[in-house]
């Protein structure tokens, strides 16, 4: 038997040779594919193609939970959550679900929520405004965090040097409107006030920082300034009351805790016939006459889409710089302009009221 297999090898092979030695017409037809090659290449591609299919089902089964931790219940905070939420959503479907938290305010609450993402081994981390962004910080080095509604990292997470990137963990967007165009806001609709008051939270850093800057912008306009901060909720009326008592017009910044208390504000400001240029729309709608406004549904939106990015798309958080609102708007609170005797230029647009 493996005598006439031998035989049947030296055979095959001189029939190669010979067909080696043929008119090139045969040579060219020996370079087709055979029906074996073809065979082989279809089952490659098939491979391929199945592989590309199960990794397709694989990411398609893919779950993220997202931990969100607002500091306090607010029009402006609230619309960048929504904004947030929709954007993931819109990008994975089903595949992502949000533990919402609420911190009410206080910062203690901040910690309490995000070391329970920690434990939770959350897939990332949302933080609305700068208290949260903080206490997420200190909690976790190692899951991505992204702030919205925050308006300074630098001075947020003390960082020299600002390059526009944290560098680690952490990005995210800002909702700081430019503050030379507020400055030049209060100069445009007060030109013969002398004195501006800045009114602010102490504790909120993002307040302290805002506030510097309009300083110098206003004091380079000729105005006078005088900073007038309550330290919380229980020091707001007090402090406004005496803010009122010496200035012309009041300036406050994205403010946490003053857009918690726009009532309280509203209640002295208007009696007193002080007008107040504000950093934001929600706190403008009930305390303000005029701001350069963001919308914050669209920053929370963008911040939605960095996450996408991130979980979907595996983008590294370290390099992804902190993104701004793409657009500001003047704005005016019909209201109390109207009871304050004020008139407003025609490039400003009247805040939606419900």
């Amino acid at each position: 038997m493996k005598k006439l297999l031998a035989m049947a090898l030296i055979a095959a092979m001189s029939i190669s040779v010979l067909a080696g030695c043929g008119s090139t017409a045969e040579t060219a037809s020996t370079e087709e594919a055979t029906p074996a090659e073809e065979t082989t290449e279809a089952a490659e591609e098939a491979t391929e193609e199945s592989e590309e299919a199960e990794t397709a089902e694989a990411a398609d089964g893919q779950t993220y939970t997202i931990g969100i931790c607002q500091l306090v219940q607010h029009p402006a905070l609230d619309a960048a959550t929504q904004g947030f939420k929709d954007a993931l959503t819109e990008a994975l479907g089903d595949a992502v679900t949000f533990d919402e938290q609420n911190a009410s305010g206080e910062s203690a609450n901040c910690a309490t929520i995000v070391n329970t993402f920690v434990s939770d081994q959350v897939d990332l981390i949302l933080a609305n405004a700068t208290a949260p962004l903080q206490a997420a910080a200190s909690a976790t080095g190692d899951i991505p965090i992204l702030g919205t509604s925050v308006t300074d990292y630098a001075t947020a997470l003390e960082i020299e040097d600002w390059t526009g990137t944290v560098g680690n963990n952490i990005s995210g967007t800002s909702d700081l409107a430019p503050l030379d165009q507020q400055a030049a806001m209060v100069k445009e609709l007060f030109p013969d006030a002398k004195k501006v008051g800045l009114l602010y939270c102490t504790a909120e850093p993002n307040s302290v920082y805002q506030c510097t800057v309009m300083e110098e912008e206003l004091k380079g306009m000729g105005y006078e300034v005088e900073w007038f901060g309550f330290t919380d909720t229980n020091d707001v009326a007090s402090v406004t009351t005496s803010a009122t008592e010496s200035v012309d017009v009041i300036y406050i910044p994205t403010d946490n805790t003053a857009a918690a208390n726009t009532e309280a504000i509203a209640n002295i400001l208007i009696p007193a016939k002080i007008p107040a240029v504000v950093g934001e729309e929600g706190i403008c709608s009930g305390c303000g006459v005029a701001t350069l406004s963001i919308s914050y549904y669209d920053l929370g939106y963008k911040t939605g889409e960095m996450a996408a990015d991130i979980l979907a798309n595996g983008a590294d958080i370290t390099t992804m710089k902190v993104e701004y609102a793409p657009q500001v708007t003047k704005e005016y609170n019909a209201a109390n302009v109207e009871a304050l005797g004020i008139t407003i230029p025609e490039d400003y647009v009247a805040i939606a009221t419900e």
